[in-house]
């Protein structure tokens, strides 16, 4: 749950005049008592400094030391360890924020300061701390009844030393943005399946949408089979819930008739495997198979907002994957949108179906390089655990310029092959192809489906089961839904058109 927006400033004053209940400062491994930072000690008669001396406060990643200060308008400081200088970086920063006010919520601090040092680009470091500090305000307990435990922070306060005026507001604005939408992603992936179903799905992204600039349409089942999106349909048919496709467009005046990117998210808002059943344990986190399209909802309306100069398309199939007495079945053979055919071979491998359908739509509409969301594969998880997710595509140039926009972003991935043996696993006796390899390589055969539906268009695959969900706890994030792809997404509209590759051969 997202409670009400705590308030955002940008702060240039000196440290003793930020009014706050606690100012909070990374410090860095082995630098002592630096500079920047000795007016705290003094404020606090010396603490910080006997602190340092003797070894409380040593700098290491996330160590967090709480000290009162005298005659200041904060009446506490605290220094959280950022490990050694050499190693900070943007994405250091941006958890440290989220780390610091994770910890001043436990304590019931309602309004945080944050003093921006460690030599990073002024503007990068304002955005990070923000979207950081507001990461930290998402709450997982919204059905809990009842008084609920740490309330988020009501005031956020960022500290700067540097000269930027306008550039640094836009940053803070930035961070915002992205930090809120990051949070609304998580807030959808954490809604109970009996409450979001695909239709209200596609309630919550008209309501995201609604005055943002974004126009967008939603398909029901009738205009679904008027496109022949057989493959949709036949994973639709085994739930009392009917499916719907979320259509978000962002057209900004002006804007080049090329490049238009197409997002596509995987949204099935329920996966019980279906006929192929899953097994009980753990099923109930199956109401996150909706992440990706949660993902390219929420960072459609930060295009929006942060104005993106290029035009975006986003396409969300939404549907449950559900063992009713309609149910597709193994052996069946579906055709999708685009003529393939399909044989089934294991109904719980449904999201490759949804997203081939949604692939030829978006490039239907006009997406000139494609980018998929989808918690999609098992093995993803097997293969890299829960540190990254997996990313496919081609050509490779568009698969680095998405690469790299989630590294910056915060989102870790790990390039994995397209081998053509892979296509070979998907062979059927009967169809075009079978939707499951088997598990050999699965989330490699999984994106090698994908590929059929991409044709000839630049696209990249990413593979977000391991990350969209935090199933234990780490400092800078709390169990449940990441929001993981949002910043990574809507980051993409701004990069340079000229890195979109031409073609596959480009």
């Amino acid at each position: 749950m997202i409670e009400l927006a705590p308030v955002l400033a940008l702060a240039r004053s000196p440290l003793s005049e930020i009014d706050t209940d606690l100012l909070i400062a990374p410090i860095f491994e082995g630098e002592g008592l630096p500079e920047d930072l000795v007016s705290t000690d003094d404020a606090a008669a010396g603490a910080v400094g006997r602190a340092i001396e003797a070894g409380e406060v040593r700098g290491r990643p996330f160590e967090t030391f709480l000290t009162p200060v005298t005659g200041w308008k904060s009446s506490r400081v605290a220094l959280v360890g950022a490990g050694p200088a050499a190693d900070f970086t943007i994405e250091r920063l941006r958890r440290l924020a989220t780390v610091a006010a994770l910890d001043a919520r436990r304590r019931r601090i309602r309004r945080i300061g944050w003093i921006n040092r460690g030599g990073l680009p002024a503007a990068a470091a304002v955005q990070a701390t923000t979207e950081g500090l507001l990461l930290a305000t998402f709450s997982a307990d919204s059905y809990k009844s009842g008084e609920r435990d740490c309330a988020p922070p009501e005031q956020l306060t960022v500290a700067v030393t540097s000269s930027g005026g306008s550039e640094l507001e836009a940053a803070l604005e930035r961070g915002r943005i992205l930090g809120e939408c990051s949070n609304l992603a998580r807030q959808l992936c954490n809604e109970p399946s009996n409450v979001l179903t695909p239709t209200v799905l596609a309630e919550r992204a008209f309501a995201l949408c609604d005055g943002s600039g974004l126009s967008i349409d939603i398909l029901d089942e009738q205009r679904i089979a008027a496109l022949h999106m057989g493959l949709l349909l036949g994973v639709a048919r085994g739930s009392a819930e009917p499916p719907r496709v979320i259509v978000i467009r962002h057209d900004p005046p002006g804007a080049p008739a090329s490049p238009v990117l197409g997002l596509v998210g995987k949204g099935v808002t329920f996966d019980t495997g279906g006929i192929s059943i899953k097994p009980a344990d753990g099923m109930e986190r199956m109401k996150d198979d909706m992440a990706g399209g949660a993902a390219v909802i929420c960072a459609m309306r930060a295009i929006a907002l942060l104005k993106a100069p290029i035009r975006v398309i986003g396409v969300v199939p939404a549907t449950e994957n559900m063992p009713g007495g309609r149910a597709m079945k193994p052996g069946d053979v579906l055709t999708s949108a685009n003529g393939k055919t399909v044989e089934i071979i294991n109904t719980d491998a449904e999201g490759r179906l949804i997203l081939g359908d949604a692939l030829w739509y978006a490039q239907s509409l006009g997406a000139t390089h494609l980018v998929d969301v989808a918690t999609l594969t098992g093995a993803s998880v097997v293969a890299l655990g829960k540190a990254a997710a997996a990313i496919f595509g081609r050509p490779d140039g568009w698969v680095e310029v998405v690469r790299r926009t989630a590294l910056a972003a915060g989102d870790r991935c790990w390039p994995m092959p397209l081998y053509d043996e892979y296509r070979d696993q998907l062979k059927s006796e009967i169809a075009d192809m079978v939707n499951s390899g088997g598990r050999p390589a699965g989330a490699c055969t999984a994106a090698r489906f994908l590929q059929e539906f991409a044709a000839e268009t630049p696209w990249v695959h990413l593979d977000i089961a391991g990350t969209a969900w935090a199933e234990e706890a780490k400092a800078w994030q709390p169990k449940g839904p990441t929001g993981v792809a949002v910043r990574t997404l809507a980051e993409l509209a701004f990069v340079d058109p000229a890195s979109f590759p031409r073609g596959l051969s480009d």
